[in-house]
């Protein structure tokens, strides 16, 4: 399963990649997000609880980040166990471009492996169900970026 867009975040690049890498802004963002914890710049442990069509289950899982080319691009990688509902691995590749002064361009491509009853529900539920939440998660996030801008 593949995954691409592109989001406008009103505030400075710098601000949205503090931001991305803030464990408090992420777990406020993230669908479903119970617990994340930052074992190092990048190692990041995260409990999230989903429902895929007719499955919900809480996740377990651990993201690290490959921060070579950072502020302007950055990769993770992660794999996740949903005990008996299946399992997840994957990962992302971000880049930042400034536009203008007080606005940022995020664009990700994202890539998943799903096992488990989760990869029995149908790529179609299951891609639907991804977008969304990302969606979700992009909303939430320009959101909370955009309203810590200094007054």
């Amino acid at each position: 399963m593949e995954l691409t867009d592109e989001i406008i975040i009103k505030a400075p690049k710098d601000r949205v990649y503090a931001a991305l890498n803030d464990p408090d802004v992420l777990k406020q963002c993230i669908p479903g997000c119970e617990e994340l914890i930052k074992h190092s710049d990048t190692e990041l442990e995260a409990k999230v609880v989903l429902k895929v069509g007719p499955v919900k289950a809480r996740f377990s899982g651990d993201v690290q980040l490959d921060t070579a080319d950072a502020p302007d691009a950055f990769s993770l990688t992660g794999q996740g166990s949903g005990g008996a509902a299946g399992h997840a691995k994957g990962g992302a590749d971000v880049t930042l471009t400034e536009d203008g002064a007080d606005r940022t361009v995020l664009r990700y491509e994202a890539n998943a492996v799903i096992g488990g009853k989760l990869a029995q529900l149908g790529s179609r539920l299951v891609q639907s169900t991804a977008k969304k939440l990302a969606a979700k998660f992009f909303e939430s996030f320009a959101a909370v970026v955009s309203e810590d801008e200094p007054a």
